[in-house]
């Protein structure tokens, strides 16, 4: 007889519930990635639209967060500094995930307007 080869009954539902269980961390996790992303885009637009001061980025942070709906930071949350002629917006803010039961996941985002990583003190 010649040996068989595949995947059994109880190989197929453990390889089924690890991939489902990697597509529910994956949906849970996927909005707030794409609203740090919206909200890196906010801060980049406004460092290069010619504000000038604290009060006009913040104003403008504002109106656009308002617009795509991203509650996780304020205004106030942003940190609003000028190196040499450029004006630098950076953020940080940490986020927790339900998964299920008693499990969460925490994130923490950072980002700057500048594009360089500042590490989280």
């Amino acid at each position: 007889m010649r040996k068989q080869q595949g995947l059994s009954l109880i190989g197929l539902i453990m390889v089924s519930a690890v991939v489902i269980g990697v597509a529910v961390v994956g949906m849970k996790v996927a909005p707030t990635v794409i609203e740090y992303y919206t909200i890196i885009k906010h801060i980049k637009t406004i460092a290069g639209s010619g504000a000038t001061t604290v009060a006009e980025v913040r104003n403008a942070y504002e109106r656009q967060a308002a617009v795509d709906d991203t509650p996780s930071i304020s205004a106030g949350d942003l940190e609003i500094t000028k190196e040499g002629n450029q004006l630098v917006v950076s953020f940080e803010y940490s986020k927790k995930i339900h998964i299920a039961g008693n499990v969460s996941i925490c994130i923490d985002y950072s980002g700057s307007s500048s594009g360089s990583k500042r590490p989280i003190e």
